[in-house]
């Protein structure tokens, strides 16, 4: 027997961060998420998704009041899909067929009663940005806000009929890999030219970097399929919130005459210091965090976005931009490897643009979906 229990008060808060604390105890590649990250998405003031939707955490536990699994199911008047589409996230289980299934019979029939059709997941009640996805290959530490899973969660979600809605692609190299002859050519030929040149993200200078980051984003961005329009103001807040844990080697801008035509956007990896607060970032453990930043050696950066404005592309001009930040930042930094955040193979041409950026695939999630009619047609998520 099975008992459900909705999270609503602050035992059960605790008990949905330190579940699967318990159950990750002897792996050495997880990384507990920060307390915080996890309880502003399910707070209504912090998180703008429960303007037009709806989303209930629940425990399952036997009858011994132990824990054996936990989940947050969720609707999102913003997430169009070709049938009525709920989500379920934030998945814990022991290695038990019977409980999944338990689980995940009690998500289909809530999501039912609202009038879904379908569900995805393991999918965030926000931004594909954080915790999106199954990891499936690749049991390596998590990036900062990536979900991390033991390899028998796949076997949980595909026994019970789950399918690969689509896969999220990481790319990586490492920062002291031969880079390739093309990346040289083109750095020596742009090189040459006086109206080009390359400039690293400063932060007393913030406004500036924030307009040329709105302004390449929007040329690059706007012809990808899923591509968003970003505002000035909208980017200058959030990199005045990245702003303590900007590094001035990691990311580049290159201008034609001053105005701003590719960038390369980076940031040192925040799970490399956060893996040492056991969740929790109160006073104390951010004095912790102040020091560990300060003496322990960050070796991973995560590549957040790369541009280059479409007059600008198929030029070679990513190969100036790459060799020439790259030279920089071996010498300036401490960072070994870098890795692109998850591309979704459903977009062929990013997928190009991360293969030629001399980069392999180091680890792979997969968003999940489960028709609850099952005599219905199944159908991945179409290319870009």
């Amino acid at each position: 027997m099975i008992i459900v229990e909705e999270v609503q008060n602050e035992v059960q808060k605790k008990e949905f961060l330190e579940f699967p604390s318990r159950l990750y105890q002897h792996d050495k590649n997880y990384i507990r998420p920060l307390n915080k990250d996890i309880e502003e998405i399910f707070t209504p003031e912090k998180n703008k998704f429960f303007k037009t939707g709806e989303c209930k955490r629940f425990l399952f536990k036997n009858k011994q009041n132990e824990t054996l699994g936990k989940v947050a199911v969720f609707v999102n008047k913003f997430y169009k899909q070709h049938q009525p589409t709920g989500g379920i996230g934030f998945f814990d289980c022991i290695n038990n067929q019977e409980t999944a299934n338990f689980i995940f019979d009690y998500c289909k029939s809530w999501l039912q009663e609202r009038g879904m059709q379908a569900m995805d997941g393991p999918i965030n009640f926000g931004e594909r940005d954080k915790f999106w996805g199954l990891l499936i290959d690749g049991f390596i530490e998590p990036l900062y806000g990536m979900n991390y899973n033991f390899p028998y969660y796949q076997e949980l979600f595909e026994n019970y009929g789950f399918k690969i809605y689509f896969e999220q692609l990481c790319f990586s190299r490492p920062i002291f890999a031969e880079v390739s002859r093309v990346f040289t050519v083109m750095h020596a030929k742009y090189s040459k030219n006086p109206n080009i040149s390359a400039k690293p993200l400063k932060k007393n200078n913030l406004e500036k970097f924030a307009k040329d980051f709105t302004e390449i984003y929007n040329k690059a961005w706007a012809v990808h399929g899923e591509g968003k329009q970003m505002s000035e103001g909208k980017v200058l807040k959030m990199f005045k919130t990245m702003r303590p844990i900007i590094n001035e080697h990691i990311s580049w801008f290159v201008y034609e005459n001053e105005k701003p035509i590719a960038m390369w956007m980076n940031i040192p990896d925040l799970n490399q210091w956060f893996k040492y607060l056991n969740g929790k970032f109160g006073f104390f453990e951010k004095l912790k965090f102040l020091w560990v930043k300060k003496f322990k050696k960050n070796e991973k950066m995560v590549g957040l976005v790369f541009g280059v404005v479409p007059e600008w592309q198929k030029k070679g001009l990513e190969g100036y931009m790459i060799w020439e930040g790259t030279q920089h930042l071996r010498k300036h930094t401490d960072f070994k490897t870098t890795e692109l955040q998850w591309i979704g193979d459903f977009n062929p041409k990013m997928i190009k643009i991360a293969e030629n950026l001399d980069t392999t695939i180091t680890r792979k999630l997969a968003t999940y979906r489960y028709l609850f009619d099952q005599s219905k047609e199944f159908e991945r998520h179409p290319y870009l």
